[in-house]
């Protein structure tokens, strides 16, 4: 996401971005017992111990050995020193880093480790010498046959994944990419995109590990898509599809997922509001204006979103998925629920859009238990439903703009929180 997200601290993205770290398998060594032995004294290596300066917090300190822009070394240092997520530190205490000290075997970094990429022991061989040079250590690992191995470079490859995800696509695209990265990899995680009562969002889990969502909200600049009235407002779909999605990609990213907010505005982050003013300052993700021929848009965001999943592809991703939300217009008498479409052809996405509606179902019976749920699944070949290349996509309509009983789902705050944790849920 351009907040993944995934948005920054000075993130390094060296010579590992392309390096899909696994560890050697016994047969590429032809030494089952002595690759068995390598690990097994990797995980019992001690780590480097450093003093917190005063002031210093955690950021700062991973920060100062060079640790920064991975989730991971904050999640292993707080486990390690069996602290708390507070990121705040005491002055003149010694901590463990998320850095371990592995007997150097006097032969190669490779054999050291057991592994058998080159890219990741050169990194390695690379944040040693830079730690020597800022002091941070008396002596080279080739002296005292003490090698420092940072947690990220054998730990942490989903972020090592998206880094090189950012360095497959178009130079356009790959800055902004970078940024969502460090965002989400920054113990801060601070993602500006939605809004500053909300932009910190923390990491909760890691169940979406490894998935990359990309989420469009309906319409967007110079179209503000279907409009409603109500209170002496003009209710416009593209802002109430736009707060839901926010929401909605705000969850995925707490629980580890890479999301991309395709259709964006840059002023407007969650927002807490029943009447949310109609405007036409959005972009696509990357910051290109949006079009103002339909096809034109619509062929603009399935280019981008195939590009995005084809660089996520090249780097390892198993699990796509593209979610559409929109908001439908239709005589103002006429309630409708929460419906869904799905791909012509694929079981994947008409899995997802039942069990979407299995969701919805369940949660109907428990908020509004003296109406039933009946909104429907179906196929329909909408372009960027047919257009794009991501395995799972559904298409998905909040409700009538139109109708004063569906309106209260969109201009309740809390009732556009619980669509998004009720799509998170069947997610």
């Amino acid at each position: 996401m351009q907040a993944h997200v995934l948005f920054a601290l000075q993130l390094r993205w060296p010579w590992i971005v392309f390096a899909l770290f696994s560890l050697s398998t016994a047969k590429a060594f032809g030494q089952p017992k002595a690759v068995a032995a390598t690990r097994a004294r990797i995980a019992d290596a001690r780590y480097v111990e450093a003093v917190a300066q005063p002031g210093e917090t955690v950021p700062d300190l991973l920060a100062r050995f060079g640790l920064d822009g991975y989730t991971c070394n904050a999640t292993e240092f707080f486990r390690i020193n069996s602290l708390k997520e507070d990121y705040r530190l005491k002055d003149k205490t010694a901590y463990l880093l998320p850095i371990q000290i592995v007997t150097y075997d006097g032969k190669t970094v490779r054999s050291t480790l057991g592994i058998d990429n080159w890219q990741v022991a050169s990194s390695i061989v690379e944040f040693n010498k830079q730690a020597l040079a800022k002091g941070l250590r008396d002596r080279s690992f080739l002296d005292d046959k003490e090698l420092w191995v940072p947690w990220h470079e054998l730990h942490c490859r989903d972020e090592q994944l998206a880094a090189a995800a950012a360095l497959a696509v178009p130079a356009a695209l790959s800055g902004e990419m970078k940024k969502e990265a460090a965002a989400a990899a920054s113990s801060k995680r601070i993602f500006p995109i939605f809004g500053p009562s909300y932009q910190h969002v923390p990491l909760l889990s890691q169940r979406f590990k490894g998935q990359v969502f990309y989420l469009i909200s309906g319409h967007g600049g110079p179209d503000v898509g279907a409009e409603g009235k109500r209170e002496g407002h003009i209710l416009c779909e593209d802002e109430y599809a736009y707060d839901v999605t926010l929401r909605l990609a705000r969850l995925l990213i707490s629980h580890g997922a890479t999301a991309y907010l395709i259709v964006r505005d840059n002023n407007d982050g969650i927002r807490n509001d029943a009447f949310l003013p109609c405007d036409k300052d959005e972009v696509v993700w990357g910051d290109q204006p949006i079009p103002f021929d339909q096809k034109e848009r619509l062929l603009q965001r399935t280019t981008l979103v195939n590009q995005l999943a084809e660089a996520h592809q090249k780097t390892g991703a198993k699990k796509q998925t593209l979610i559409e939300i929109h908001v439908d217009s239709r005589h103002q008498t006429q309630e409708i629920d929460v419906f869904f479409y799905y791909r012509p052809g694929c079981q994947q996405s008409k899995a997802l859009a039942l069990n979407m509606q299995r969701i919805m179902q369940i949660k109907y019976s428990r908020y509004r238990a003296h109406k039933n749920y009946k909104g429907s699944v179906s196929e329909r070949g909408l372009l960027t439903l047919r257009e794009t290349q991501i395995p799972i996509a559904v298409y998905i309509e909040l409700g009538n703009i139109r109708n004063s009983w569906d309106q209260r789902r969109l201009i309740k705050p809390r009732n556009r929180q619980l669509l998004a944790e009720w799509l998170f849920e069947a997610l």
